[in-house]
Formats: C-alpha cells, structure tokens, sequence
C-alpha cells in the first residue's frame, strides 16, 4: 500500500505519523500511514497473539500444492478473491495475486475450487516465486513505499500483468483484459490465461 515503517528521523509535526517506538539502540521507528489503510494492534499475552496469528492461512512464501489445494477444496469464490483472503493464504495481495495467476496461466474468474491438484501446483510454485523475486527487488513501488531504510522497490518494472490493462501480454502480445474481481481492479491475459483451461 502506501504507509511505510520507518528507522530513522521524524518530523514532530507530521500528521500522518501515528505511532513511534524508541529502541533499544536509541533510534526510533515510527510508522507514516496517509491514506489509513494499516493499523496497530496490541495482544494482553504471547498466547493472544499465537491465536490472532493462528487465524491465517498458511505463509505464501512457504505454501505447497498440498496444503493450498486442500484450503480452495469445495470454495465457489474466483480463484483471485481467495488468494486475497488472508485466512486462506497469508500474504498475497492485489498485485502478487495477478502476477501468480499470470505465471500459473490461471484465470482471476476460475471457481477457486475447481482449480485441480496440478494447477495447485503451479499456483504454489508462482507465488513463491512471484513474492521471492519481489521481496528480491524491495518490493512495488507506485506512488511513496519505502522500505525500512527509505529505499523504493523495483518490482513494478518487471510486473507481466498487473497495471498494464490494454497493453499487450510480453509472452503472446494478445492486449491484457481487466475488470474488478473480489472488489479489486484485476488485470490478465485472455490467451495464456484462458477462462476454460484446456482439457
């Protein structure tokens, strides 16, 4: 999104710098959120949070074929709007989940549980590749994301499908089609990522 969390100087009169902690090595970090869309939470004990985090689905960065077939079983929801729950799979957001659908030739709009063990496969494969290569390269940089330091991403130059509607597809050079699925602006390939996969 568009906050950042940052180790370093502050300005005291930033409006939009909702909470600090000095550390331990006399820095302080403090997180900057614009637009609101984070938020902080605090936990009474260890074993609040373990439940809190027990909520969620599976780490994307360590999913397998097994465990993400078993967690779409029987879901009648797009494929995209499930890869954006996060009590499905934990960390895939809006712009990785368009990216590993492309990479698995998924389409956003296919029923999430009808996705079979192989193309589960694939899918598991493209989003750890997907977010290892972003986490790689600091993450997608669009408008003001930073990382810890201040340093901008550099993924966002090597997206194959996300922000790219109308242009055409780097592997087939078909124009790439978008609409909102699962309430968020969803960009594919109608050719490699066909709506009814082959049989």
């Amino acid at each position: 999104m568009t906050g950042t969390l940052r180790i370093g100087d502050f300005s005291p009169d930033d409006r939009h710098v909702h909470a600090c902690w000095r550390l331990d090595n006399t820095s302080v970090m403090y997180f900057r959120d614009p637009r609101r869309f984070g938020g902080l939470w605090t936990y009474p004990s260890p074993e609040a949070l373990a439940e809190r985090w027990h909520a969620l689905g599976p780490d994307a960065l360590a999913v397998g074929c097994d465990d993400l077939y078993a967690r779409l079983k029987g879901s009648a929801r797009a494929i995209k709007a499930a890869l954006l729950d996060q009590g499905v799979i934990a960390g895939v957001g809006n712009i990785y989940a368009d990216e590993s659908l492309h990479a698995a030739g998924i389409h956003p709009r296919r029923m999430a549980g009808k996705l079979t063990h192989a193309e589960c496969g694939r899918l598991a494969d493209a989003i750890r590749s997907v977010l290892g290569h972003a986490i790689t390269r600091g993450g997608s940089t669009f408008r003001d994301y930073v990382d810890a330091q201040g340093n901008p991403g550099t993924a966002q130059a090597y997206h194959m499908v996300y922000g790219r509607a109308g242009q055409a597809c780097f592997g087939c050079r078909r124009p790439l089609q978008h609409a909102v699925i699962g309430q968020r602006q969803t960009v594919w390939c109608p050719a490699c990522q066909p709506e009814t996969p082959p049989h």
